[in-house]
C-alpha cells in the first residue's frame, strides 16, 4: 500500500452545492429557498429569532430570576492551602497570587474552612466563613479583614 492510495475518510469532505442548475440537480427552480417571501430574496436582512407576525419564542417563554451585569467574582482560598507559607508570615493578597492560590490580587478573596491549618499566620482577606475563622483561631493564627 502506498500513501497515494489512501483516500479521505467517508463523510470528511462534501461537494459544493450548485444552485439553480435545473430540476435534475435537486437544487433548481427555487434553489432550496422555498416559495416566495422575504427569505427568497437576495440580501435579506432580518434578525435571528424573527417569526413574522407570530410572537417570538423568546417573548413566549417565562422569565425567571435576575443576572447582574456587574457580577462580583469572589476568589476562594481554603485554610488547608495556607500551609505553603512559613510560620509567622503575613499572608496578603499579593503573596497569595505569587503562590498561585488566586488569579487576581485586586479582587475579593474569601477564606473557606476546608483542610487544616498547621502554622500560626496572619491572614489578610476580604471575607472568611465561620468555619475558617474557627480553624484559624485554633491554629493560633489571626485573620485581618481588608
Amino acid at each position: 500500500m502506498h500513501i497515494t492510495e489512501i483516500g479521505a475518510p467517508k463523510g470528511s469532505s462534501k461537494q459544493k452545492k450548485y444552485l439553480g442548475r435545473g430540476s435534475g440537480s435537486g437544487h433548481g427552480k427555487t434553489s432550496g429557498r422555498g416559495h416566495g417571501g422575504q427569505g427568497k430574496r437576495a440580501g435579506r436582512d432580518f434578525r435571528p429569532g424573527l417569526e413574522g407576525g407570530s410572537m417570538p419564542l423568546m417573548r413566549r417563554l417565562p422569565k425567571r430570576g435576575f443576572r447582574s451585569r456587574a457580577k462580583i467574582v469572589v476568589q476562594i482560598v481554603n485554610v488547608g492551602a495556607l500551609n505553603v507559607f512559613s510560620k509567622g508570615s503575613v499572608v496578603t493578597p499579593l503573596s497569595l497570587k505569587e503562590e498561585g492560590l488566586i488569579k487576581d490580587s485586586d479582587g475579593i478573596i474569601k477564606l473557606l474552612g476546608d483542610g487544616k491549618l498547621e502554622k500560626a499566620l496572619t491572614v489578610k482577606v476580604n471575607q472568611a466563613s465561620k468555619a475558617a475563622q474557627k480553624k484559624v483561631q485554633e491554629a493560633g493564627a489571626a485573620i485581618e479583614f481588608i
